[in-house]
């Protein structure tokens, strides 16, 4: 009896054993399946930052970094379609960046598209890929005005994903979320399973939801490094830009036997509306002009080239230098901007004369130095700026004026930029100014005025960002 309750004993043990070893290798297989799944989920995860990793090296163009973001979302947590809507310039749109293939609606579509969706299967697709979305409308514009992740599930009975099912029904769960980064709202990514999938898990919505901060973090310095990118570019074609415009300007003053001439051009930026000239007319005489275009930067600078171009091919055919600014005025007109003017002050020097012909288009009004007295007059003849009139007036108001020089008498030619250049109180260097250095510095040589002035204005202004283009011309009778 005994070795029956034994042998009893034994097989009870023995198939209680041969379950616990069963039920340890199901556990085993699970644990091993569930780690499997871990790294394979990690390897996605690790795949997904390598590639926005790649973002930051500026190898994607942005439309591989958008389809990069929507399909490694839908890797790693298992999505059938994704969807990428990124904000418009005004910040009042959603527009649809990135579509997976096949992704269902996640927008109201109209009646007549699903309609014609029956004969023309890509109408959807279509409509998806050129519709925007408004702050607040449907789901996608709601999750982004909110700021707030969305998961929705057929097994929540949620009312907003029956919404979107009434275009299709494809769709069984969505997850929604905005890409935000500091106080920037991008856009939002969305992943979708259709009834077919795996439903996403809470955890799976806790994964997406980082994955939408890295995508917000990629985006971003996608954004700031194609910004970044343009400045570069801009900032070479300046660099191109202020070398031509340094190769417009002479490169040495001319000689004229009976004057010393010296001149500077000075740009607040990279480029300048500023400009000056010499010009020779024939054997005897040159053309001096300077000019100032209303403006600063790339646009008062192209202004400013037509102007020269204009102007050296008009000065040779005439003695008469209001007539040289008429015929300027006359091709200018047509071709500048109503916003748009250029002041100018042109003159012509002839050899070993004492004279000087003066013309002024709205310029500043050249400052001359009497040598004799040591005082500094206004020469103000009358003339309106180029490019206001087309004619009519501008041609009865300018006229030639006759300078007359003695032996170390001089004339300066100017910008606004020398008396309107501010200190850091506010206060501009001024006329008086200028006058004071003009008369510290005419008796010594033309090249000295220039010098002086601009050591002066320099001076004056300290560490204050330079706010306007400084240009000057001396004019000195030996």
């Amino acid at each position: 009896m005994s070795s029956i309750v034994l042998t009893g004993l034994v097989v009870v043990l023995a198939i209680g054993w041969a379950l616990f070893v069963r039920k340890q290798q199901r556990t085993i297989a699970q644990l091993k399946h569930a780690r499997e799944e871990l790294q394979l989920e990690e390897s996605r995860v690790f795949d997904f930052l390598h590639g926005l990793g790649a973002a930051f090296s500026g190898d994607l163009h942005p439309s591989e970094l958008h389809r990069l973001i929507v399909e490694g979302a839908m890797r790693i947590v298992d999505a059938h379609a994704g969807a990428l809507y990124l904000s418009d310039r005004t910040g009042k749109m959603l527009l649809p960046t990135f579509l997976s293939a096949g992704c269902p609606p996640l927008v109201e579509v109209p009646k007549s598209i699903l309609t014609q969706s029956g004969t023309n299967p890509a109408a959807i697709d279509s409509f998806l890929r050129l519709q925007p979305v408004k702050t607040g409308e449907g789901l996608l514009g709601m999750v982004w005005e909110k700021r707030e992740p969305v998961f929705l599930s057929s097994n929540d009975d949620d009312s907003r994903l029956e919404n979107l099912k009434s275009s299709t029904q494809q769709i069984d769960s969505v997850m929604v979320a905005p890409l935000l980064y500091g106080n920037q709202n991008l856009g939002v990514l969305a992943v979708a399973n259709g009834p077919m999938s795996t439903p996403f898990t809470p955890p799976d919505f806790i994964v997406f939801q980082s994955i939408v901060e890295q995508s917000a973090f990629a985006l971003c310095n996608a954004i700031v490094y194609s910004e970044a990118a343009e400045k570069r570019r801009i900032d070479r074609d300046l660099d191109t830009a202020r070398d031509i415009q340094r190769i417009l300007l002479p490169a040495a003053p001319p000689d004229i036997p009976g004057y010393e001439i010296a001149g500077v051009n000075i740009p607040a930026g990279q480029v300048s509306g500023d400009y000056y000239d010499y010009i020779p007319i024939g054997e005897n005489r040159f053309g001096i002009a300077i000019a100032d275009v209303c403006g600063k930067g790339v646009p008062a600078s192209l202004i400013m080239a037509m102007c020269r171009s204009v102007l050296r091919s008009v000065a040779p055919n005439s003695s008469s230098a209001a007539q040289v600014l008429r015929q300027v005025n006359r091709q200018l007109y047509p071709d500048i901007r109503e916003d748009m003017f250029i002041s100018m002050a042109y003159l012509i020097a002839e050899k070993s004369s004492d004279n000087l012909l003066l013309a002024r288009a709205g310029h500043d009004a050249p400052l001359l130095y009497r040598t004799a007295s040591r005082s500094v007059e206004k020469v103000n003849p009358s003339g309106m700026a180029l490019g206001i009139d087309s004619g009519g007036v501008f041609d009865r108001v300018t006229g030639d004026f006759t300078v007359h020089l003695e032996r170390g008498d001089c004339l300066i030619l100017y910008t606004d930029g020398v008396t309107e250049a501010l200190d850091s109180n506010g206060i501009e260097f001024g006329i008086a100014r200028l006058i004071e250095v003009i008369q510290e510095s005419a008796d010594e040589s033309a090249q000295t005025v220039v010098a002086l002035v601009t050591e002066k204005v320099r001076s004056f202004v300290g560490s204050q960002p330079q706010n306007d283009d400084i240009t000057l011309v001396a004019i000195r009778k030996v």
